[in-house]
């Protein structure tokens, strides 16, 4: 019964994920979304694009990663992409202590497990990482293209921005880097995100 109640000591500490939102808007533009609402997008996003990926993956892996990737921003907070007054100097230190704390609620295997998936996908070396990262740079371009830019025009997000957010989109899809980058370069020219 300890290790099961572990795992439900996991599960319902998790469901603070729900309450972290980002600042991407949902694709009709009503309300932001939260963590939860943009890992389940990545995780069906995997699913249904795993056959761009530059080379072949382990979906079940890539989907495992893109559904724990954020799980840290329970302690650690959303950093916004394109926030230009916020501080990322100690993101790293607290993002490494959330993991910490909330992946050892779960029992010793399984807490190794996704810290594992968790540490891959931050150095984004592996061919599964590097799609699940290229997921991660393109599910918020498609929201805020969607919603009419709503968030790049609030932020006043810059093209040099969206570019070096995505300067490695391209390393896990070229096909979907090609897709998006049309996506962006209309962005710009209807102002949406502003060319400099």
């Amino acid at each position: 019964m300890e290790r099961l109640q572990q795992q439900i000591d996991f599960i319902l500490e998790i469901d603070k994920l729900k309450k972290v939102i980002r600042q991407n808007y949902l694709a009709d533009g009503s309300r932001k979304e939260s963590d939860t609402d943009h890992s389940w997008h990545l995780a069906i996003m995997c699913f249904l694009l795993a056959e761009y990926a530059n080379n072949d993956i382990d979906v079940l892996k890539t989907m495992k990663m893109v559904l724990i990737h954020d799980i840290v921003e329970i302690d650690a907070g959303d950093t916004y992409a394109y926030d230009k007054n916020a501080s990322d100097s100690d993101k790293t230190e607290r993002e490494l202590l959330a993991a910490e704390r909330i992946f050892n609620i779960l029992p010793e295997d399984q807490a190794k497990e996704i810290r594992a998936l968790w540490d891959e996908f931050e150095e984004g070396n592996t061919m599964e990482a590097r799609f699940a990262n290229a997921l991660d740079k393109i599910q918020p371009a498609l929201l805020n293209d969607a919603s009419g830019g709503k968030s790049w025009i609030e932020h006043g997000v810059e093209y040099s921005q969206v570019l070096k957010r995505n300067e490695r989109t391209s390393e896990g899809s070229k096909e979907l880097w090609a897709y998006i980058k049309e996506i962006i370069d209309k962005n710009v020219v209807s102002g949406k995100i502003i060319n400099k």
